[in-house]
């Protein structure tokens, strides 16, 4: 939890503190009369053990530690607020993942695909039981490998299924994964999926999507989106992102390999690949999430392991009286517990 200063909800309660002060002097004058009660006994050992021979400080502390409790239970009614990290409401996660051929390049060693591979399990290790997983896989088209799970051997499993094709199709990804999170949304469909146009006219054509929200206000999932490359076939990548803003999904992007672009050959034939940045960085602005850029390996161990305090962890201002009240109940308790100790009653 952060320390933060507190706000309140309600802050004309907290005037009631006030009272406290008066509290105090009506406990000092209870005490001056008690005093001069005591003189009416007949000794002065008669009034020495009815009001016990070792009791000292011991007989303010009950009266001072609900004075104390009173007081916090105060605050906890004024509804006090903080800045505190809490485990996010994520509970679904979608890993859109490029398995072009391009990704069989060796300038992140092993190569592009293993590397992506590796560090996307290693990823999972660090979330919570409790988060549904799922896969995309995408090149010329896309397909859910692995729907949204609590099963990390059966996320695993689908990851090293991989089977790398030609084209890249980075918009079907992202349009794939929505499907994935909202099966029940019939808008997302396979021609928005492939980049072809509906009919006037057809149930495809005729389905609307839901209103649109605040780009990332949903909490509940997100899209982690990895590629190579850049777009070659299927929907437009903006468009794709449209879509997420549309429904709050916040679309991480990581971009791997070659940032200027070369060559790769391998296997007897050559192609051209280069990183589209830009794309990817309005894609994560659109919907706001981030860009990650991983030039290695580490990089992008290093990524996914940024990314899952990111997305397991979020900071946001939430009310905390419930801290307060139980304080002040446990305050009570310990008062009365240490009167009933000491003096055998509550005084």
């Amino acid at each position: 939890m952060t320390r933060t200063p507190l706000n309140f909800l309600w802050p004309e309660l907290l005037w009631l503190l006030a009272l406290l002060p008066l509290l105090v002097l009506a406990y000092l004058w209870l005490l001056g009369r008690r005093k001069k009660n005591t003189l009416r006994y007949s000794t002065v050992s008669l009034v020495k053990e009815a009001m016990g021979r070792h009791a000292g400080w011991r007989r303010h502390l009950p009266p001072a530690l609900l004075l104390l409790a009173l007081g916090t239970l105060l605050v906890a009614a004024a509804r006090p607020t903080a800045v505190v990290s809490l485990p996010s409401t994520q509970k679904t996660i979608i890993l859109a993942m490029d398995v072009s051929g391009s990704m069989r390049a060796a300038d992140v060693q092993p190569n592009r695909l293993v590397a992506s591979q590796e560090a996307a399990k290693a990823f999972l290790t660090d979330l919570p039981r409790d988060v549904k997983v799922g896969v995309v896989a995408f090149a010329g088209t896309a397909a859910i490998v692995q729907p949204p799970t609590l099963s990390r051997e059966d996320v695993v499993a689908a990851i090293d299924r991989f089977q790398l094709q030609r084209g890249t199709a980075i918009g079907s990804g992202v349009v794939l994964s929505l499907s994935a999170l909202f099966p029940e949304d019939s808008s997302i469909d396979l021609q928005q999926i492939t980049g072809a146009r509906a009919m006037p006219g057809s149930p495809e054509a005729q389905k609307k999507p839901p209103p649109p929200v605040e780009p990332g206000s949903f909490n509940s999932a997100a899209v982690i989106l990895l590629t190579d490359g850049q777009r070659t076939t299927g929907p437009e990548p903006m468009d794709a992102a449209k879509m997420a803003a549309d429904r709050g999904i916040r679309v991480y992007t990581v971009g791997i390999g070659t940032k200027d672009g070369e060559i790769i050959g391998f296997e007897g034939w050559s192609m051209r690949v280069r990183l589209d940045e830009v794309t990817l960085k309005n894609i994560a602005a659109a919907t706001r999430a981030e860009y990650f850029y991983a030039g290695t390996a580490a990089d992008l161990k290093q990524v996914y392991q940024s990314l899952s305090t990111r997305l397991v962890v979020e900071t946001k201002e939430t009310e905390v009286s419930a801290l307060f009240a139980a304080a002040g109940a446990l305050l009570v308790v310990l008062a009365g517990g240490l009167s009933v100790w000491w003096f055998g009653r509550v005084t």
